[in-house]
């Protein structure tokens, strides 16, 4: 397959599942959390009689340029069915700015007044990169401070040095401050203060590109060597994009980690 058809080929496996994800769950539809056109999020509800319920907040990848919430979200069926709550995030891409942080604020505090026992992060790609700098929150300028008890990781970019002397930075053009300002593998120490009871799974897939390893492995190795709650996971017979659509399986490895996570494995 060119490059080309693999994008389409994920995003269309992306899409189908989230198509059957909203026909199978209780849906809240393109529901703002700030200002932006792109400010918005889909909340899938399982249908559940408690009042405490786990929270898992997904973030897309895309190089921060292309995917949508209407691509994102795929994993509510099998979480769904264990009595989670999934929300798919949409935020302005590039060259627009980012607001993610606001999405877990509107997210957090709303389900704080109804009833959250759990709340967890994952991403992928650029979503990982999203999740790891949402960890890595200062949250004192924000009027909450989430509880974050898991994440996961998935095929992320945790420095964005190398980023800055290839296509994909053609569109962002970010400088070297700002590429250094944005890359998570710099704020390890105020992760270990804002999200230190935090219990981290960063996953790689086994073909994924050696710069993918790389980062992975040495982010890793910096969030261990911190002290966190941290595991890696290489998963076998996995490419950069099925590693995450696979996600609609309840019977994969990613997906059981994820339950196991909550208590539900």
């Amino acid at each position: 397959m060119s490059a080309d058809d693999v994008i389409q080929a994920h995003v269309k496996a992306l899409k189908e599942g989230t198509v059957r994800a909203r026909s199978l769950a209780q849906t809240l539809l393109n529901v703002p959390y700030g200002e932006g056109d792109g400010e918005k999020l889909d909340v899938y509800i399982p249908s559940t009689s408690s009042l405490d319920v786990d929270l898992v907040i997904y973030l897309h990848g895309g190089y921060w340029q292309f995917l949508s919430k209407e691509e994102s979200g795929f994993m509510a069926v099998p979480l769904v069915d264990k009595g989670v709550v999934v929300v798919a995030v949409d935020y302005d891409i590039a060259p627009k700015v980012l607001s993610f942080s606001l999405a877990l604020s509107f997210t957090n505090g709303h389900f704080v007044c109804t009833g959250l026992s759990g709340l967890y992060l994952c991403g992928h790609s650029a979503g990982a990169h999203l999740a790891a700098m949402v960890l890595s929150t200062d949250w004192s300028q924000y009027s909450v401070t989430p509880q974050i008890k898991g994440a996961l990781l998935v095929s992320g970019i945790y420095d964005l040095l190398p980023i800055l002397s290839t296509y994909v930075n053609d569109p962002l053009k970010m400088t070297e401050e700002v590429a250094l300002r944005n890359s998570p593998s710099k704020f390890v120490s105020q992760l270990k203060h804002s999200s230190s009871d935090c219990h981290i799974i960063m996953a790689v897939a086994e073909n994924d590109s050696p710069e993918f390893h790389k980062q992975s492995e040495e982010y890793y190795k910096a969030l261990e060597a911190s002290g966190l709650n941290v595991s890696m996971e290489n998963v076998a017979n996995t490419d950069h994009f099925n590693i995450i659509e696979q996600l609609v399986d309840e019977e994969y490895h990613l997906t059981k980690l994820l339950l196991k996570m909550m208590g539900k494995g």
